[in-house]
């Protein structure tokens, strides 16, 4: 359920080398030259984060002999960010050069990650400084994240939004991919800590590629700026007056909650509970995570096929089923990796599916002017609940063992469709959206369903 970092339109100008040519649309990104810079920087740190996702928990459990309690307050640390600055962010990014923000934010979590690999390489390393350099990490994501959503469409155009967002969302799939099973492999030639290390360089790179971004953006005057504490509202009351976008930013929060639990805790019942060791767990995340990559592959085809509207409900309760393969394979009579690899593969196709369909709706219906106050309000609620999902997965485990707190989350991520499942999508065929006027305001989504493919 967890929410990819597909872009949004932005408020900002259009790219200095302008917006590709219609006419051309099924290449021109291809040879949008900004495009390519912000592509290649936001691969690499894509490929860096995978390392880093599977080296820190295994840090964590082997090397610190890490308990479900502790895991699930790493997990808690790493999203803090989204929920005690997630929604002030959305205003300062507004007010800032997106292009600055992405850079300084690739570097400190450079800084912030070489600082754990030496203490990783010289033994200092320990549970309490991984807290705090996942709340770090979290804090600088939680800024690039807002800022790469507003910028992006600046660059390709709002007629090639859904291009974009499809060539970013390939990329990160194939970065999950690939990123696992190679880290899978070098854990057993390289500690977790050099591991990391990699990571550190994969931010330094990125920001080197974003850096040679042309597109220099135009920041409205200062004395046009309201106090922050009424943009900030400004941005989190569209989210919650619009129907339709406040039943999808429900879905997907109930089951980022329950999703936390899983995240806390896959780790530890992969290595201990299944003892199937790193290689094992890198095997796993991978070939998984080509079900991201098909999810990103079908999302516009499935639209055609199901239509964009009724696709968010289908793709959020498919999504929840497969998850039940997770504790099941503790039992099954099959080998776990091989159910492990179904279960989550399968809820990852449907993930991606479902992350391109409302990513896609808040584009079209968000004025642009508010885009990184509502990226922000948006993901304030969204990730917000991960720190909980994380804590309630190690007192779950610590309380009921890990195989009992799946099931939790296994349930909360079926629960968690109801507010799409139970809603007006299943009757209509196109999202609806809204055009901004002159003055930057928009309309409500219509009543009726929308009109046949």
């Amino acid at each position: 359920m967890v929410e990819t970092s597909t872009p949004d339109p932005g408020a900002d100008a259009t790219a200095a080398a302008g917006p590709p040519d219609p006419a051309d649309k099924p290449r021109a990104l291809w040879h949008h030259r900004d495009f390519r810079h912000l592509w290649a920087g936001d691969a690499l740190g894509q490929l860096g984060a995978q390392f880093t996702g599977l080296a820190l928990p295994v840090l964590a459990v082997g090397a610190l002999q890490a308990t479900e309690w502790q895991m699930g307050v790493l997990s808690a640390a790493n999203m803090a960010a989204f929920l005690l600055i997630g929604l002030p962010a959305g205003a300062w990014v507004d007010r800032m050069r997106k292009r600055s923000v992405l850079i300084t934010a690739d570097l400190f979590r450079a800084v912030i990650l070489a600082g754990v690999v030496v203490a990783a390489l010289t033994g200092t390393a320990s549970m309490p400084l991984l807290y705090v350099a996942g709340l770090l990490l979290g804090s600088a994501t939680v800024f690039f994240d807002v800022a790469h959503q507003s910028y992006v469409p600046a660059l390709v155009g709002m007629d090639h939004v859904v291009e974009g967002n499809a060539k970013l969302q390939a990329t990160a799939s194939v970065a999950q991919v690939a990123g696992p099973a190679a880290a899978g492999v070098l854990l057993r030639f390289v500690t977790s800590g050099a591991l990391i290390g990699f990571n550190a360089l994969t931010y330094v790179f990125s920001a080197l590629f974003v850096s040679r971004i042309a597109h220099r953006e135009t920041l409205p005057p200062r004395d046009e700026r309201r106090p922050l504490v009424v943009e900030i509202r400004e941005g989190l009351s569209f989210v919650l007056r619009e129907p339709l976008l406040r039943r999808m930013v429900a879905c997907t929060a109930l089951g980022n909650l329950a999703w936390g639990i899983l995240s806390a805790l896959q780790a530890l019942y992969i290595l201990r509970d299944l003892d199937l060791g790193e290689a094992a767990l890198g095997t796993i995340f991978s070939a998984a995570s080509v079900g991201a990559l098909i999810g990103a592959l079908l999302g516009r085809r499935a639209a055609e096929w199901i239509g964009e509207a009724r696709l968010v409900p289908v793709s959020a309760l498919a999504m929840g089923i497969p998850i039940a393969l997770v504790p099941l394979a503790s039992v099954l009579p099959v080998p776990p990796t091989v159910t492990l690899i179904v279960g989550l593969g399968l809820s990852y196709t449907m993930m991606v599916v479902y992350n391109i369909a409302t990513v896609s709706f808040r584009q079209r219906l968000c004025p642009p002017r508010l885009l990184g106050r509502m990226n922000a309000s948006v993901r304030f609620i969204v990730w917000g609940t991960m720190p909980f999902g994380g804590l309630l997965g190690g007192w779950l485990g610590s309380s009921f063992g890990v195989v009992g707190a799946l099931w939790f989350a296994v349930i909360g991520t079926l629960l968690a469709a109801l507010p799409v499942v139970l809603s007006p999508l299943w009757t209509m065929t196109t999202l609806p959206t809204a055009a901004d006027d002159d003055r930057g305001t928009t309309a409500g989504p219509p009543a009726g369903p929308g009109p046949a493919d």
